[in-house]
């Protein structure tokens, strides 16, 4: 089968290829991507009001309710439906396109947003906010995901692809670094609704502007003159491993904002909150700008496995902080290894999944995310009600020890199916290519 193999590492300056040809993949050469803007501005545009949303939620129910157990559960409704729903949706982008599923969700994504408002701010019983909580969190736009189908189209098998999966991680996480900030801000100093309703008005800005963008988005799934079996992303063994630890980054995510706003709160410094928050994520941040400038040697089911062990370390000293610079300590560590955790486990995929199957796979892997983080905010918001201040910080430590538990013992399932063997099943516009 080594015949199969294309030398896509010949060198020829004078192809639109070469910005990818490099032996040292750095972010300068990515972002020289011939056609990469076209996606990449109108895509940070459409996932910043989802770093905005949970956070919103909380924070509007917290103060309508009075509770950050209802709070937390009414957040948890909208990131359960959205973990349920995000691999349809990803399903329907690899079948039919990006824009077809686009356009309607950021529809129906504003309009419940908006309706969510309402009827928190009517004192409204919490079953109508879970019905509203349900479809909000159902249609949220999965841009991220839909970025990285696009650099997989432009990139292909180049070795930028590992640079393409950290610059990615760095914008999700600038993302939650300016989202958070704003929707504390916008709760705080203008009105308690002013987050949410900001959130999905941007959603419905962003989201159609990347929808906008056709030339940039893949090709649909069996378009080609090969015949496609559509099959599930979530049938390959490395995935299913992959959402388990991306389950274990959700209770990071989720345990922190629930717990970071108790905390401020008893304090008596609310607006702290997204400075805290924002510290985590600025970690994460810059972690990710490291791990995407460094050429790897070790291969990425190593690199998983110690950047996890370091993640549920640091979570676990979460809950014995009782002061802000020492939260504030722990929070940059925290957030300095979810980097390479998210990093290496997208960088997986292009391995694992066929192309024809990636957005999908993309989306079950944020929607793992969603539903860690949907369950984290509601045990961590039970937690800070029932117990002391800062209970809710066990919960990103347990979440992080039962997944690297989990990642241990199945790591051996993490290679691709078509290990030593031509990869062309369910892809269509590919050149087969051998896989190590």
């Amino acid at each position: 089968m080594a015949s199969t193999v294309t030398s896509k590492k010949s060198r020829n300056p004078g192809t639109p290829q070469d910005p990818t040809a490099s032996a040292r993949p750095g972010y300068g050469r990515l972002l020289r991507t011939r056609g990469a803007w076209r996606f990449l501005l109108p895509g940070f545009a459409a996932r910043q009001p989802f770093a905005m949303l949970t956070i919103s939620i909380v924070l509007l129910v917290q103060h309508t309710t009075g509770s950050y157990g209802a709070a937390g559960a009414t957040a948890a409704a909208t990131g359960v439906s959205m973990a349920l729903f995000a691999p349809f949706s990803g399903r329907l982008a690899d079948r039919h396109g990006q824009r077809a599923v686009l356009v309607p969700g950021v529809l129906l994504h504003a309009a419940s947003g908006l309706t969510l408002t309402a009827l928190a701010l009517a004192d409204a019983p919490l079953w109508a906010l879970f019905a509203a909580a349900v479809p909000t969190g159902a249609s949220v736009p999965q841009a991220g995901p839909m970025v990285r189908a696009r650099w997989g189209v432009k990139l292909k098998d180049s070795p930028l692809m590992t640079t393409a999966a950290a610059f990615e991680s760095v914008t999700d996480e600038l993302t939650f670094v300016v989202g958070p900030l704003l929707a504390t801000a916008l709760c705080t100093a203008v009105d308690p609704a002013a987050g949410l309703v900001t959130e999905a008005s941007l959603t419905l800005f962003g989201g159609l502007l990347f929808a906008a963008q056709k030339s940039t988005q893949p090709p649909v799934s069996g378009s080609g003159n090969a015949r496609v079996e559509h099959v599930s992303a979530l049938r390959v063994t490395g995935v299913r491993v992959l959402i388990v630890t991306f389950l274990g980054i959700g209770s990071v995510f989720g345990g922190m904002q629930v717990s970071l706003a108790a905390f401020t709160e008893s304090i008596g410094e609310p607006g702290l909150n997204g400075v805290l928050y924002g510290v985590f994520a600025a970690g994460n941040m810059l972690s990710g700008l490291v791990c995407g400038a460094i050429a790897w040697k070790a291969a990425p089911r190593r690199r998983l496995v110690v950047g996890y062990t370091a993640l549920a370390l640091t979570a676990s000293g979460l809950w014995a902080a009782h002061s802000v610079p020492v939260l504030a300590g722990l929070g940059l560590l925290v957030g300095m290894c979810v980097a390479p955790a998210l990093i290496t486990g997208y960088t997986l995929v292009e391995d694992l999944v066929p192309a024809g199957a990636r957005t999908e796979a993309f989306t079950w892997l944020t929607g793992a995310v969603a539903l860690g983080q949907a369950a984290a905010v509601t045990v961590a918001g039970q937690l800070e009600d029932r117990l002391w201040d800062g209970a809710g910080f066990l919960v990103p430590m347990g979440g992080t020890v039962l997944a690297l538990a989990t990642l241990l013992a199945l790591r051996s399932l993490l290679v691709s199916p078509a290990h030593g063997r031509t990869v062309a099943r369910g892809v269509g516009h590919r050149t087969p290519v051998a896989v190590d």
